[in-house]
């Protein structure tokens, strides 16, 4: 279940991090706190952040595996030398909400992405971090992904003091 929470923690839609090879989240034996992935559509750089938490995790799952800086980080369960494709990423998110009683057909990796960052708008009313982490170029992309009122966003703006 590791590739889910790493995924979760990371406002990181599936496509972004199942690709991830080991020399895009370490430096020698440590694992970046901050690392970048390329948004598949658009060839644009996204940040992210690796919890501690979660570099704790992914330590240990690491610490198991012997791998080279050109390996997958989450290999595929079924191809050998390829990475964990997103519809095995999918069942997984499936799996593991059926294993706690949710029902798996009202919820996906795509909705739990827009909840974490519609709640990282809602914080502090600021479109610009959302649309860095969404990868969008367009900050109206932002506010029609998220469903923000154009009115609200306007309000927001005005009421910044810089």
């Amino acid at each position: 279940m590791l590739p889910f929470w790493f995924g979760l923690g990371q406002q990181a839609a599936r496509q972004r991090f199942v690709k991830l090879r080991l020399s895009d989240i370490t430096v020698g034996r440590s694992i970046h706190p901050r690392c970048v992935v390329t948004q598949q559509k658009t060839g644009r750089p996204v940040p992210f952040e690796i919890t501690s938490a979660c570099r704790d995790s992914l330590h240990a799952w690491l610490e198991k595996r012997v791998l080279r800086t050109d390996d997958w980080v989450f290999p595929s369960r079924i191809h050998r030398g390829e990475h964990l494709t997103t519809r095995q990423y999918g069942r997984l998110v499936d799996d593991l909400f059926a294993m706690v009683g949710i029902e798996p057909s009202n919820y996906g990796t795509q909705s739990m992405l827009r909840t974490r960052v519609a709640l990282i708008y809602k914080n502090p009313g600021n479109l610009c971090p959302c649309q860095l982490l969404l990868g969008h170029s367009k900050l109206e992309s932002t506010v029609r992904y998220l469903g923000v009122d154009i009115d609200d966003a306007i309000t927001l703006s005005e009421d910044m003091e810089i």
